[in-house]
């Protein structure tokens, strides 16, 4: 019984995140989401008690496989640094390839207030630990300096976020256009360790 429950529960989120890709939040009725699964409006609530606990769960459902995919990204990398930059790679282009699916995860809750707000920085906060966890070995790795790389991945999130809500409202840049402008930025602006060479003794050595 607990693996059908399981599997009715996995058919539910699976039409709910159609749903919500393709009318938004608000336009989206349980109705809707029921008559895509043949369930009635009882067996929907037996798995979800409203249709915004469903929202939430499709949005842990969607954060779940973009951290994988950014693990695996990472975990793939010789380096620490290359790692992180994977990570933030693969974020950036998982979104970019789904438009309406990164409209449910980013955008369509905000008129839920605080509550999608709270739901969208725990989310945020998933992508960033990944890249976190890269720089801080990074750092311990002597490639890059010494930082606050909770800040760090921070920024690189918010620099996500800010370029994919701007696409999906406005079309461009296009996550693919503003991905080697990220790394430049963000990846290449890190700073390296100190080596204790002087540049003008070298120069002068020469």
């Amino acid at each position: 019984m607990p693996a059908q429950r399981e599997t009715t529960r996995e058919r539910i989120l699976e039409a709910a995140e159609d749903a919500f890709a393709d009318q938004g939040y608000h336009q989206t009725l349980v109705d809707d989401i029921a008559g895509r699964t043949s369930l009635s409006k009882g067996g929907f609530y037996f798995h979800f008690p409203s249709k915004e606990d469903l929202f939430f769960a499709v949005i842990d459902r969607l954060a779940d496989r973009l951290t994988r995919r950014a693990e695996e990204a990472a975990a793939a990398c010789e380096s620490p640094l290359a790692g992180a930059d994977a990570a933030l790679s693969e974020v950036l282009t998982r979104l970019g390839r789904r438009r309406r699916l990164a409209k449910v995860l980013l955008v369509q809750g905000y008129s839920m207030g605080s509550a999608f707000e709270q739901k969208r920085v725990e989310t945020f906060g998933r992508f960033a630990a990944v890249i976190r966890d890269g720089l801080d070995r990074a750092v311990e790795a002597g490639e890059i300096a010494p930082t606050n790389t909770e800040v760090v991945a921070r920024a690189w999130l918010g620099a996500v976020n800010e370029i994919v809500v701007n696409w999906v409202y406005r079309g461009t840049p296009t996550p693919a256009e503003a991905l080697p402008v990220l790394r430049t930025v963000l990846v290449d602006g890190l700073e390296r360790p100190d080596t204790g060479t002087d540049p003008e003794r070298e120069n002068t050595d020469g």
